[in-house]
C-alpha cells in the first residue's frame, strides 16, 4: 500500500521562487554516492565512499536498482560552500540545508556534525506512524559562525535514512543550500484552495500572502494571467499590504473560464530591498465539449461474472432522465430495471452471450452492442471507481463512503462507468471475536448495512486487507485468518479485494519469487471459495516484477509502484517508467500505477487541491487510459469542481482505458523530453500520446511508421472529442509544459 502511512509529497508551495538576483542557491539534484546498511563511519568525512553506488536523489532508491530493501542505507555527496553567498546575502545568521522529503526517518551530518533529525527508527515504530516523518519537509539550519561549515573548500554532507516499507530515500524535489533569506518568512500559499466558480460563472481563487516572522513586511502584491501561447493579457492586479507579524492576508480574483492555457503569476515585492517573492501555476482549461443531452451508453462493452454468483452491472449512459433502458439477449436468470439500468441475478451456464443494450429518452435513442461473459474470469476490464486512501488515509468511515456513493450517482459519475467504492485501511477492529473472525471498529458500525445501501445504487463495495499481521497502518491483517476473512467479506458483499503487503515482510524469511507469491496464492484459494465474484487487487509495489506472475497466483490488477503523491516528480516517475510492465497487461491482469491524485487529496483528515497543474492532470488520466490502467479516483467526491468532474468524464478517453483488448500502450519514441505512446484497439485503431516531460512548449510528431500504419489516416483530438482531419505519413501537435496531446488515429475511410 502506501508505504506506512504514505509520503505525503510537500507541504512547502513548490511553485515559489525568487529572483535569481536575490539569493545564490547550490543545487544539490547531482549524483550522490550510496550504500545499504549502516555504519556511524558513515557520517566522517574521511571516510572511502569511492566504491559506493552513484544514485539521484528525487526518486525512491527502488526505481534506481535497489529492489526489495527496506531499512537503513546511507546518502553521501561532497560539495564546495563559496562565502559569496554569505557575502551577497541580504540576511546573513544562517545557512540552509534543504533536503524535501526523506522516506522515512533521516539524521543529516555536515562534516561529521548532526545538524539535524526527522522521523523516528526502528525503536519507536508507532511514534513514527503517529508523526508521519515521512510527510515533513527537512530544513536544517547552520549558523554561518559554525565552524562545521567549511567556506570555500570541499564539505561533506551525509544523510542517514531508515526506510520501514517501500519507497526509501531522498525522494522529492528541489534539495539544496542556500542562506536563510527574508523569503523564508514570508510564503504565497496558492494552493490551499482551488479554483471555484463566482457570480456569473467566472472562475478564480482566494490566495493568501502568509507573514511566518516576527517583522512587519510591505510591498506590492500583483496578480498577472496570460495566455501562455499568445502572451496576452487578461487580467491583472496591484494591492499595496502590509503585513504584521505572523499575519495573513486574502487576496481574491475572479475572471472568465479560459479554453486556452493562461499562466497566473503572483509576485510580492518587498518595499525596502525591492526583492521579488513569486509563484506561478495553471488556471484550469476545459478542453470535453459538455455532455449532450441525447442518449449515449459508455464504458465497457464487456463484463464477466463467474457461474451462480451475484450479478451486479449499471448501464452507464448520459443524456437527459428521464432515460429508459431496456436489453435484448440478456441470459436466463438476469433482470433490468427498465428505470435505473441495473442488471441483476444470477447466470448458472458458463458461456458468452450477446446483447443489445438500449437507452432512451425524448430526445433519441443510443444502442449499443455488449458483451456477457460468465466464466472463470472478471475483471475483464481494468476497474473504475474510488478508493478512500488519497484523501481520508486512516481517517475514513462509513459516513465517508455513503457520501462517496451518493455523490458518483448524483455527479454523474455513475453514467460513465465509474462503479466501485473501495474501503481502504482504517476500517478493521482491534482484535477478533471469539471464533477468530474479523470485525469492523467503531466507525464502521455494520457492513452489511453499508453494502447494501452502496449496492442499491448500482455500485460496488471494496476493502482492504494485508497478508501480514498486521496492515501499513498498524491494523489487524489477515496472516492465518485467510479463509475465515474471505467468507466475512462475502457475507458481507464486497466485491473488491485489495491485499497489501505491509507487515508481510516481517513473515517472509526471503524474498525469493515462491516467498512474493505465498501469501496472494493463500488469499486467492480462500476467495475461490467464497461464493460471490470479489476483484482481487495484489499490492506488494512490483515486488520480484510481479507483472510476470500476478495472474499466476490469481490478481486480476497489481501494483507495479510504490505510493503515488500529487507532485510531478511522483506522477512522471511512476507514469513513465511503466513499460517494462507493458507487454504482460491483458483481461482480467492489469498493471495498477497506484490511484488517482486528481481533485482535493490530502491523506487524511486535511485535504487540499491536488499539486499537480491543469496539463499535468490531463497527461495523468491520458497515460493511465493509454495504459489500460485501473482507475481509482483518489479525491473527495463532496468537493468535486467542475474541470475535475469533466476531466473525469470525457468518455472517448474513458474508452480508450476500457477497451476490450485490455492491452497496455507501449513507447515507440522517446528523445530528450518527449514520448510517444501507442496503443492497440479493438476496432484496429491506435490510440497515441505525445508526452512533454519538459519544461517548454514543444512540437510533437508522430510517424506513421513509429506506430505501425501506413497510408490516410483520420485523426481525432480525443479530449477535445473533434476530428482533425486526414494526414498522410504524420500528425504535428503543440504539448504544453508537463502535458499532452491525445489522439486516435484510424484508417481513412
Amino acid at each position: 500500500m502506501k508505504k506506512l502511512l504514505q509520503l505525503f509529497a510537500f507541504s512547502i508551495l513548490l511553485g515559489n521562487s525568487i529572483n535569481a538576483q536575490s539569493q545564490d542557491v547550490i543545487n544539490l539534484l547531482k549524483d550522490w554516492k550510496f550504500q545499504t546498511g549502516d555504519n556511524m563511519e558513515y557520517s566522517k568525512p574521511g571516510f572511502d565512499d569511492s566504491k559506493w553506488k552513484t544514485i539521484y536523489p528525487g526518486r525512491f532508491w527502488e526505481e534506481q536498482g535497489v529492489r526489495d530493501y527496506n531499512g537503513y542505507a546511507w546518502y553521501r555527496i561532497k560539495v564546495v560552500i563559496p562565502s559569496k553567498i554569505k557575502e551577497r546575502a541580504y540576511y546573513k545568521d544562517s545557512l540552509k540545508f534543504f533536503l524535501g522529503v526523506i522516506d522515512d526517518a533521516d539524521q543529516a551530518f555536515l562534516n561529521g556534525k548532526q545538524i539535524g533529525q526527522t522521523g523516528w527508527y526502528p525503536e519507536n515504530f508507532q511514534k513514527a506512524i503517529d508523526e508521519k516523518s515521512y510527510q515533513k519537509l527537512r530544513r536544517y539550519a547552520v549558523s554561518t559562525k559554525s565552524p562545521d561549515i567549511l567556506w570555500d573548500k570541499e564539505n561533506v554532507i551525509a544523510v542517514r535514512v531508515y526506510d520501514i516499507w517501500y519507497g526509501g530515500g531522498i525522494t522529492s524535489k528541489p534539495i539544496d543550500i542556500s542562506m536563510c533569506d527574508w523569503t523564508d518568512s514570508l510564503k504565497i500559499d496558492y494552493q490551499s484552495n482551488g479554483f471555484q466558480r463566482g457570480v456569473n460563472d467566472k472562475i478564480g481563487k482566494k490566495v493568501f500572502l502568509n507573514n511566518i516572522s516576527k517583522k512587519i513586511w510591505e510591498g506590492t502584491f500583483s496578480i498577472d494571467i496570460s495566455i501562455a501561447e499568445s502572451k496576452k493579457n487578461v487580467y491583472k492586479s496591484n494591492v499595496v499590504v502590509s503585513l504584521k507579524p505572523n499575519e495573513s492576508k486574502e487576496i481574491s480574483f475572479y475572471l472568465e473560464q479560459q479554453s486556452d492555457i493562461a499562466t497566473v503569476r503572483y509576485s510580492f515585492i518587498e518595499k525596502q530591498t525591492k526583492i521579488e517573492l513569486f509563484a506561478t501555476e495553471e488556471m484550469p482549461y476545459i478542453l470535453t465539449p459538455p455532455t449532450a443531452k441525447t442518449p449515449r451508453i459508455n464504458g465497457a462493452k464487456i463484463f464477466g461474472c463467474r457461474p451462480n454468483n451475484p450479478f451486479l452491472f449499471t448501464i452507464p449512459a448520459t443524456g437527459e432522465r428521464p432515460i429508459k433502458f431496456s436489453a435484448e439477449g440478456l441470459p436466463n436468470g438476469l433482470n433490468l430495471d427498465a428505470v435505473t439500468g441495473i442488471i441483476t441475478g444470477k447466470v448458472t451456464t458458463k458461456g458468452e452471450y450477446k446483447v443489445k443494450l438500449s437507452a432512451e429518452n425524448k430526445l433519441g435513442k443510443s444502442v449499443r452492442d455488449f458483451k456477457i461473459v460468465i466464466g472463470d474470469q472478471i475483471s475483464l476490464t481494468p476497474p473504475m471507481g474510488w478508493n478512500s486512501w488519497n484523501c481520508w488515509g486512516l481517517s475514513v468511515d462509513d459516513a465517508k463512503v455513503r457520501d462517496c456513493a451518493d455523490y458518483m450517482v448524483s455527479s454523474g459519475l455513475v453514467n460513465h462507468g465509474w462503479t466501485y467504492v473501495n474501503i481502504d485501511d482504517g476500517w478493521e477492529a482491534a482484535s477478533r471475536n471469539a471464533q477468530g473472525e474479523i470485525l469492523s471498529n467503531e466507525k464502521f458500525p455494520d457492513m452489511n448495512k453499508l453494502s447494501d445501501y452502496v449496492h442499491n445504487k448500482g455500485l460496488k463495495l471494496g476493502i482492504y486487507t494485508s497478508p501480514g499481521p498486521k496492515t501499513c497502518g498498524n491494523y489487524l491483517g489477515s496472516y492465518l485468518h485467510e479463509s475465515q476473512d474471505a467468507q466475512t467479506y462475502g457475507k458481507w458483499g464486497i466485491d473488491y479485494l485489495k491485499h497489501d503487503w505491509c507487515s508481510y515482510g516481517d513473515i517472509a524469511t526471503n524474498m525469493n519469487i515462491d516467498e512474493l507469491m505465498r501469501p496472494y496464492h493463500n488469499m486467492r484459494y480462500a476467495l475461490n471459495e467464497v461464493p460471490r465474484d470479489i476483484v482481487y487487487s495484489l499490492c506488494q509495489y512490483g515486488m520480484g516484477s510481479v507483472w510476470e506472475w500476478g495472474n499466476k497466483v490469481g490478481g486480476d490488477l497489481w501494483r507495479t509502484t510504490g505510493d503515488i503523491v500529487d507532485t510531478w516528480e511522483s506522477l512522471s516517475g511512476i507514469g513513465f517508467s511503466q513499460d517494462v510492465a507493458a507487454p504482460y497487461s491483458q483481461p482480467s491482469g492489469f498493471n495498477d500505477p497506484d490511484m488517482l491524485i486528481v481533485g482535493w487529496v490530502g491523506w487524511g483528515p486535511n485535504l487540499h487541491p491536488t499539486k499537480l497543474t491543469t496539463s499535468e492532470q490531463y497527461l495523468h488520466i491520458s497515460l493511465w487510459a493509454l495504459q489500460s490502467a485501473p482507475m481509482l479516483i483518489g479525491c473527495d467526491l463532496t468537493k468535486l469542481d467542475g474541470f475535475t468532474l469533466n476531466l473525469l468524464t470525457n468518455d472517448e478517453v474513458i474508452e480508450i482505458d476500457q477497451d476490450i483488448l485490455g492491452k497496455s500502450a507501449q513507447v515507440v519514441y522517446r528523445e530528450g523530453t518527449v514520448q510517444i505512446w501507442s496503443k492497440d484497439l479493438e476496432d484496429g485503431s491506435k490510440a497515441v500520446g505525445i508526452f512533454n516531460l519538459g519544461e517548454t512548449p514543444i512540437k510533437g510528431q508522430i510517424k506513421w511508421s513509429d506506430i505501425k500504419v501506413n497510408g490516410k489516416q483520420t485523426v481525432r483530438d480525443v479530449w477535445r472529442q473533434k476530428d482533425m482531419g486526414v494526414f498522410t505519413d504524420k500528425f504535428e501537435a503543440t504539448v504544453p509544459v508537463h502535458g499532452v496531446y491525445l489522439v486516435k488515429i484510424s484508417p481513412a475511410k
